[in-house]
């Protein structure tokens, strides 16, 4: 739907019920992809004086009944959003006969068809899409689903919750009748039908129920499902041993789709899955995709309680059901892979997506208080800040006290749409403590700086809260400061936690080095006056694995940043004094075995060019992306014998196995291989050539060709071709050739970009694929997107406004790459605003519109 004119929010304080309950609702579907016709019987009572206003976008309307009365053209009002009904009765039965185009929906919301397959993705508002209908969380009802197609083509009829009846027709058809016992809004609505091949298995529950478990995928795809299906195994024990939470329903199911905005969605019982994140084997899949396979499994099953069974009353609680999930999928992941790994992993990527967009036009609070469009806001301060509160939440309360106060808010808001003060009403209950300043979490934007200082009387700590945009002023919040003192013999204190609520608070200055925020324990940046010696210390000695990581990193940030303003002003010094001590450091930790090889990968990992934008203005992004190889290059030469060793060290010629110990050693190999590749070094393209040709996984076998990318020269082209010829049948992998492609380095960084959109393998109505190339493009290519005469920037604002005339949601999500340039130097201030400007020019879709206006200012 395009802007013709201003979009109004929607605002929180506007908020009321609507002006019916819907009992129940009967959906009976004729699915045919050009004009399946929909028929739904919904019964009513009224709760409030008013109309009743039912949502629909690019519906045909054939018949509206009430009570069995076939109602007149004048008993309705159609606009091009709502069915509007007046007068009706206290309680009713409202009966509506509807058409729509599956084939040709190109947003992939409400139902669709991909790959020859119906399909639905219903959140946050596609359920209008299929029928009219009250489209709002707090519109909950059970339902039952009736559905009919060709057998031949769509042997599969699936729809929530449990297939009580099912049978053959005439003309070659037959159906399939669904029930979902459990109350649920709209958005949860989930239907499916086609030709799949079957994965199945069973999980018994704590209560001893044997529950059927189903996922089904393209055909020949079955065996890539099969650690999907133990991951998911892995969540419902997990969900039963730490949470109490058991499986409800009769069976679960999953579905594979490859056309999909998100990555997965939690509908009750049949959870629909981007393909990509429920796929792969050891030929196909890197360890990446592996841990997100599981998180991601585990995430959507967790929605049934965070989510599914109490949901949220409106959109601006959508932090409710996805921050406390985010916070469940991490803790299982920590559980599965490693406390500190997966702490590390998880505050690298809040740094790199989240920390941008607290600190930036785009800034809003985890509670936002408006919207142009809902689908705007799945954005990372909803998830994965989110996920930080409520880990704030238990840090603050303790353990025990979490936990019943979780047990609480299941067992008193089982069945309804709640919101977030009746989720942390919880918690006051079980504690007895006031929360209301924790709240502050929910309704203020931006990220806290922490300014630590030493004193004569103690470490002072103070919190400052900054402007965002439309929050001028700012309330304290409450911070928990988990902390101890690593003295200078390197001996550890205990550890303790301190809250500080107020602007300033002071610890004891002990003889060492205090070891702050252990365990990352706010979402805080934090600025102290500490001396590299301080943070030297902790690298050697602190027992907190993510601190002593976090020391590292805080020296890398420091020598990068120093030396991104020594190449834009074009004088380079002296050697920093920190730089030997800090490469030192890296010998130490390479070399010390009681390390395990996944840390030590991420100890080598320097910070990433978006984490030192945020520290820097009136940047230039090249500069940026220089001095960054530049201490990648300073740490190949300084461990450059001890990475030749650990390269072959962690060679494993043995089955592959996903688990987090081999997939540990193969990290730390490849961070070799790439750290050799930094300084040039000669070896390390003989190397990439022969793990590229004898690769027996996935994650070598990109791996070794990404080095070869980034390494240059006449083998490239040949490498790339070879690669995509191997791989050529495989959607999936050629995503993977395509991102590497467009984060090719070098002068003709964009001319092999807009060469790839005219490849015949990309495909711009699919989101994967868009993301892959356009998206990667955006964020990991510097030399091509931050071209100084913007020729990058306009390419870029070409590809949004196309993908806007067919996918709003993937072209928004695209533009918000833009969301950098207040950090830019002015020349790339003036080129990327007037892109902007250009986009907005063009009465782009509400969603675009919303972004790219913020994002202008």
């Amino acid at each position: 739907m395009r802007t013709d004119t201003a979009p109004t929010p929607t605002l929180l304080e506007d908020y009321k019920p609507p002006n019916f309950e819907i009992e129940s609702v009967f959906l009976d579907f004729n699915l045919t992809p050009n004009a399946t016709r929909v028929k739904s019987r919904i019964v009513l009572s009224r709760t409030a004086p008013g109309p009743l206003e039912l949502d629909g976008e690019d519906l045909s309307l054939k018949s509206v009944k009430v009570d069995g009365k076939l109602l007149k053209r004048t008993g309705y009002r159609l606009t091009q959003t709502q069915l509007i009904l007046s007068d009706l009765p206290d309680h009713c039965i409202l009966e509506i006969e509807t058409v729509c185009n599956p084939a040709a929906n190109s947003t992939l919301m409400g139902l669709y068809v991909s790959g020859g397959r119906f399909c639905t993705q219903c959140e946050a508002e596609g359920f209008r899409r299929i029928t009219y209908y009250i489209d709002r969380p707090d519109a909950m009802s059970v339902f039952k689903v009736r559905i009919e197609a060709s057998k031949t083509v769509y042997p599969y009829l699936l729809a929530n919750g449990n297939c009580v009846e099912s049978g053959d027709l005439d003309s070659g058809r037959h159906y399939s009748i669904w029930e979902d016992p459990f109350k649920k809004p709209a958005y949860l609505f989930a239907l499916v039908a086609g030709e799949f091949d079957l994965l199945e298995d069973s999980f018994t529950t704590m209560s001893g129920r044997e529950i059927p478990l189903t996922i089904y995928v393209d055909p020949g795809d079955a065996d890539r499902a099969l650690y999907a299906m133990d991951s998911l195994k892995r969540s419902m024990k997990w969900d039963e041993d730490v949470f109490g939470r058991e499986y409800d329903l009769d069976r679960f199911m999953i579905v594979a789709v490859r056309d999909f905005n998100f990555g997965a969605m939690e509908n009750k019982g049949l959870n629909i899955f981007n393909s990509s994140l429920l796929l792969a084997d050891a030929a196909t899949a890197t360890d990446m995709n592996f841990e997100r396979i599981e998180s991601v499994v585990a995430h959507e099953y967790f929605h049934n309680w965070t989510g599914n069974r109490i949901t949220c009353r409106d959109w601006f609680q959508l932090c409710l059901k996805e921050g406390f999930t985010v916070f469940r999928d991490q803790e299982f992941s920590a559980d599965m892979r490693g406390a500190t790994v997966q702490r590390i992993k998880d505050v690298r990527a809040l740094r790199s997506r989240q920390f941008p967009e607290d600190q930036g036009p785009l800034a809003h609070s985890v509670r936002p208080d408006s919207y142009m469009k809902i689908d705007n806001f799945y954005t990372s301060t909803i998830y994965e800040k989110g996920a930080e509160l409520i880990r704030m939440l238990k840090i603050i309360l303790g353990a025990e006290l979490f936990r019943k106060g979780c047990d609480y808010y299941f067992e008193s808001l089982d069945g309804t749409a709640a919101t977030v003060e009746q989720f942390i009403s919880c918690f006051e209950h079980v504690s007895g403590q006031n929360l209301s300043q924790f709240m502050r979490w929910y309704v203020q934007a931006g990220t806290p700086i922490i300014t630590v200082k030493r004193t004569n009387d103690g470490i002072k700590i103070q919190q400052t809260n900054n402007p965002t945009p439309g929050q001028p002023i700012k309330d304290n919040r409450v911070i928990p400061v988990l902390w101890s003192n690593v003295s200078s013999d390197g001996a550890n204190d205990s550890e303790n936690l301190s809250i500080l609520d107020t602007s300033t608070m002071t610890l004891p200055n002990e003889n060492g080095t205090p070891s702050l925020f252990r365990n990352f324990s706010a979402p805080v940046i934090i600025e102290t006056d500490f001396e590299t010696d301080d943070y030297l210390r902790l690298m050697a000695y602190d027992q907190n694995g993510f601190n002593r990581w976090e020391a590292g990193q805080t020296i890398a940030r420091g020598l990068v940043s120093s030396m991104t303003k020594s190449i834009q002003s074009g004088n380079i010094g002296a050697p920093n004094k920190a730089l030997k001590s800090y490469l030192n450091a890296l010998t130490q930790t390479l070399s010390d075995e009681n390390f395990e090889p996944a840390y030590k990968a991420l100890v080598l990992t320097p910070p990433g060019d978006r984490e030192i934008l945020q520290g820097l203005n009136d940047v230039d992004p090249i500069a940026v992306n220089l001095a960054g190889k530049w201490l990648r290059r300073a740490i190949g030469d300084h461990l450059r014998d001890d990475l030749i060793d650990t390269y072959h060290r962690m060679t494993d010629d043995g089955e592959f196995s996903p688990s987090a110990v081999a997939a540990g050693q193969r990290s730390l190999r490849n961070r070799a291989l790439s750290l050799l590749a930094a300084r040039q070094d000669p070896q390390a393209a003989p190397l990439a050539i022969a793990q590229l040709n004898a690769a027996s996984n996935m994650t070598n076998e990109l791996s070794a060709l990404i080095t070869l990318t980034h390494l240059g020269g006449r083998r490239i082209d040949q490498s790339l071709s070879d690669f995509y010829d191997k791989w050529q049948n495989n959607p999936l992998v050629i995503d993977k050739w395509f991102a590497v492609g467009a984060s090719r380095p070098g002068k003709n960084a964009l001319n092999h970009v807009i060469e790839l959109t005219g490849h015949p393998a990309f495909n711009s109505s699919n989101p994967n694929r868009v993301r892959a190339l356009i998206g990667t493009f955006a964020m990991n290519n510097p030399a091509g997107f931050y071209r100084p005469d913007g020729a990058g920037y306009e390419f870029f604002a070409d590809q949004v406004i196309d993908m806007d005339n067919r996918n709003p949601q993937v072209a928004a999500r695209l533009v918000g790459a833009f969301d950098i340039w207040p950090r830019l130097d002015d020349e790339r201030q003036n080129l990327i605003r007037d892109q902007l400007s250009r986009i907005i020019s063009q009465k782009p879709s509400k969603n675009v519109m919303e972004i790219a206006s913020k994002i202008l200012g």
